[in-house]
């Protein structure tokens, strides 16, 4: 099947899986092979690469080099949300991120995203070129994010989250992670239509890590096909993630094969787009996986 056909014919495989997602000023088909948002962090303290890219114009190099590695997308944050990380205000991460932000959407044609819980962040960002908001309260930490993304129509990403990142990983507890993730989000995106969103505007992140103890991370991951029900854009960041280490029993090995060995795993299941740091080597993966029929054949395991 040639890849035009293949566009349009794998989002049947798969009953509710959105074939596209609706940003602020284009349109972004969402085909078989998931698209990958290559992580900026604009910040002194991430969990990962905390302080490399610190630096504005190090910062927008970065960018530049995810989008030479294949990057479909970019997303920008200033304010680390890795457990009890430091809350930063809104006039400091302004400054971290508005800079970059700027000059990478002048720069490249891949939609940016700006990653914020803030509006104010989120209506300079978007005024500078992004394209999504991507929020990890699910818009639900500033009253004025809705309006916000209702007035620019901005595309967005709504997160689940359990707490806050000063608080999420103390003992959380699920009686059934997936079915509470999942009505989560059901209900989240209910109420974000009501409210005047547009429905292929939205886009529904399960947030690995975010509240959830490894094993609850495991179970979402292999969850993600059922997701598709929702009918929205499946957005997941599991890229270098603390769960990696623990199911390894090994905090020093080297966090990419793994973050390869779960990519492949959420683009048989559908995923439209995976948020990672090492874009190069997740999209050769993703490439061979395709190529060699990773992602045909689904039809027949998908009830």
């Amino acid at each position: 099947m040639n890849n035009a056909a293949a566009e349009f014919a794998y989002p049947l495989r798969i009953p509710g899986r959105a074939s596209r997602w609706q940003l602020k000023s284009r349109l972004l088909d969402l085909p078989p092979r998931p698209l990958l948002m290559g992580i900026v962090n604009v910040t002194p303290d991430s969990f990962s690469d905390g302080g490399r890219f610190f630096d504005h114009q190090r910062a927008v190099e970065q960018a530049l080099r995810l989008a030479a590695d294949g990057a479909d997308l970019l997303d920008i944050g200033g304010e680390s949300s890795r457990p009890y990380a430091e809350p930063v205000d809104a006039r400091e991460e302004l400054r971290r991120v508005l800079p970059v932000v700027a000059a990478v959407a002048q720069a490249v044609r891949l939609p940016v995203s700006i990653d914020t819980t803030k509006a104010l962040v989120a209506r300079e960002a978007l005024a500078a070129g992004a394209e999504i908001i991507n929020d990890i309260t699910a818009l639900e930490g500033d009253a004025e994010m809705l309006p916000v993304a209702l007035s620019t129509r901005a595309g967005v990403c709504a997160m689940h989250m359990r707490g806050t990142p000063q608080t999420m990983q103390d003992d959380p507890r699920y009686d059934d992670v997936v079915g509470e993730v999942r009505d989560y989000l059901r209900r989240r995106r209910d109420e974000l239509i009501a409210a005047g969103l547009e429905q292929d505007r939205l886009a529904l992140d399960p947030g690995i890590g975010f509240g959830k103890t490894h094993q609850h991370n495991l179970d979402l991951l292999a969850a993600c096909r059922g997701l598709h029900e929702l009918r929205q854009t499946l957005l997941v960041g599991h890229s270098r993630k603390g769960f990696i280490a623990k199911l390894l029993g090994d905090k020093s090995a080297d966090p990419l094969p793994a973050t390869i060995g779960v990519a492949l795993s959420l683009a048989q299941q559908g995923v439209q787009v995976i948020r990672v740091h090492d874009v190069a080597a997740v999209r050769q993966a993703l490439l061979l996986f395709e190529a060699t029929g990773g992602l045909d054949g689904l039809a027949g395991r998908i009830e």
